[in-house]
């Protein structure tokens, strides 16, 4: 397994952990960032819909499906800048902005694996001719 597909399984680890704890014990990790508990259901849809996108992370990085992981390192990197925003404009507690670090770490991760994965500059990938459009991150 390459080292991008790597961030990605263990990326995926860490969204399937996150998901089973909004699924089984909401209020544990609600209550421990400082928020109030909750008996609303959308927390556990939530804990689903993450423990479905921690399958696509693990099963892309264990098949390299390097397109993806260049996808998911764009949306990782608007997480922070999303969580934020929501802490400046008062609809979430400050607490809000650890749960983008793991993102930002992963997409970071995920970014310079990539990097190192891809060919040098000097050489164009295969099949193309010197003054080819290379794909970017």
């Amino acid at each position: 397994m390459s080292a991008a597909g790597k961030s990605m399984v263990v990326f995926g680890i860490y969204l399937l952990l996150l998901g089973l704890t909004l699924l089984i014990a909401p209020n544990a990790l609600l209550v421990t960032f400082g928020n109030p508990p909750t008996s609303e259901p959308w927390i556990r849809v939530l804990g689903v819909v993450v423990m479905l996108l921690a399958y696509y992370y693990a099963r892309a990085g264990r098949e390299g499906v390097v397109p993806f992981c260049r996808w998911t390192v764009h949306a990782r990197l608007a997480v922070p800048v999303f969580f934020v925003a929501f802490v400046v404009l008062g609809l979430a507690r400050p607490t809000l902005i650890l749960f983008a670090l793991p993102d930002l770490a992963g997409a970071i991760w995920t970014h310079l694996a990539l990097r190192a994965e891809s060919p040098s500059a000097s050489s164009p990938p295969i099949g193309t001719s010197p003054g080819a459009a290379r794909p970017t991150l």
